[in-house]
């Protein structure tokens, strides 16, 4: 993948980007403020913007609003929000901007490389990767919840949080301690509910994620 890293810290920028080389993956650019992301983006063939939140001008949430902005204007270009800061209101701008191919992760929740690797791979692909802690932050204080999630079981919820991370179903199935075939029989009932009928799978599970933090 080509990847623009956006990350204010001289040095998180510069590990940042010799973790990416390691994957495999090209950093055409890295730059230290929101304003140089917007001007970034602008280079050919990029896959998946990475950016943290709070940068250069003011030091709020400029590079998540940066994010937006790319989310707007190239919409096939996708976006990891990689911080340690969780901005709910921003966040949910993000997340509800486009359909697909947007992450939010917490740094200090990252544990390995493989955790960054699947993230650009689903974001890639046009999946959605978030952290639970940012998902609790956008979706539990919704103060109505989207039309079909109230007839979710709590089973099925549980199953939805899981899809917000980017799980695969066998990996779900791993988590819940339940069989590959419980988790099918869920994700069509959650299809169901929500009417999510007659499009890719891949497709109706970020059109039911965003449902589940309130879109």
């Amino acid at each position: 993948m080509r990847l623009v890293v956006a990350e204010d810290s001289v040095l998180l920028r510069e590990g940042l980007i010799r973790l990416f080389t390691e994957l495999g993956h090209e950093v055409v650019s890295a730059v230290g403020s929101a304003p140089e992301l917007i001007d970034a983006i602008d280079l050919p063939n990029i896959d998946v913007v990475v950016t943290d939140v709070r940068m250069p001008p003011t030091h709020s949430d400029d590079g998540l609003r940066a994010a937006i902005t790319i989310r707007e204007t190239h919409p096939q270009v996708g976006v990891l929000v990689l911080s340690q800061w969780v901005h709910g209101d921003a966040a949910r701008d993000l997340l509800r901007s486009g359909t697909g191919g947007v992450g939010y992760l917490l740094k200090d929740r990252v544990q390995d490389l493989t955790t960054i690797a699947s993230a650009l791979d689903v974001i890639h692909r046009g999946g959605m990767v978030i952290d639970p802690e940012v998902i609790a932050q956008v979706a539990v204080n919704q103060e109505t919840p989207h039309q079909g999630i109230d007839r979710l079981t709590a089973r099925e919820l549980e199953v939805m949080s899981l899809m917000a991370q980017g799980r695969s179903n066998s990996a779900i199935a791993e988590g819940l301690v339940i069989t590959l075939g419980a988790v099918e029989k869920h994700i069509a009932s959650i299809f169901t509910k929500l009417d999510l009928m007659n499009s890719p799978d891949d497709h109706r599970r970020v059109l039911a994620v965003l449902r589940y933090l309130g879109d």
